[in-house]
């Protein structure tokens, strides 16, 4: 498909087939991705890679302290609140999910529900943790920022589905102590992925995108 069209009708799966994917599929998938431009060509972006039992085993450890009523700790600062038009996005995107999976807005056990399938990767068969290293701050972020991005590029290219999580990164002292990673690496988020539950209703949904007239401010020289 061209890059516009694979721009047009990339979505965020939310139910996966439980198969994994074979190894050649793997590799396409991440050699596309690390072609990601960097600071410096830095590539600050870390992955940890999880398939079958393995992520199942995450999964599994993450939902049972986010049941506890475990907090969690981020180790990048997340925004406090949303307010004006991005207020307005976050609250359509989450109306239209939970309508499209018949959730009313006074069911307060079916939102926590379908919340908690983040923490088991909405049962996709791999999880790649992507974390950028401490030293490099912002700029390594933004840099893992391309990286997820063209990751979830390749996979849909490849047929794949694929969502990138920050509830994980919530949880980023349970993920460092799970994977044991470095205090240097930070937890930017997970992309999970797999093939799609095509006949799942959640997955057919979408979100809208912002008109260039809101986004794009034209500058003319004075």
């Amino acid at each position: 498909m061209s890059f516009e069209e694979l721009m047009s009708t990339r979505w965020s799966c939310r139910e996966f087939l439980p198969e994994t994917l074979d190894e050649e599929t793997l590799t396409r998938l991440f050699t596309a991705a690390q072609r990601t431009a960097s600071w410096c060509n830095t590539q600050s972006w870390g992955v940890h890679l999880l398939s079958g039992d393995a992520a199942e085993w995450l999964g599994k450890e993450l939902l049972a302290r986010v049941s506890s009523g475990s907090p969690g700790a981020a180790d990048f600062p997340v925004p406090t609140t949303y307010s004006g038009v991005y207020a307005d996005r976050r609250r359509a995107a989450g109306h239209g999910l939970y309508e499209m999976l018949g959730i009313e807005r006074s069911d307060s056990m079916g939102r926590l529900e379908q919340m908690l399938r983040n923490f088991t990767f909405f049962g996709a068969p791999h999880v790649a943790i992507v974390t950028a290293d401490a030293e490099h701050g912002t700029y390594g972020a933004i840099d893992c920022g391309g990286y997820v991005a063209n990751l979830m590029n390749a996979a849909h290219d490849l047929g794949l589905g694929s969502i990138a999580q920050g509830a994980i990164a919530m949880h980023s002292d349970a993920v460092r102590e799970l994977l044991d990673l470095p205090e240097d690496r930070l937890v930017v988020c997970a992309v999970s992925f797999g093939r799609p539950a095509s006949g799942h209703p959640v997955n057919s949904f979408r979100t809208e995108r912002a008109s260039l007239d809101e986004v794009v401010t034209r500058v003319e020289r004075p």
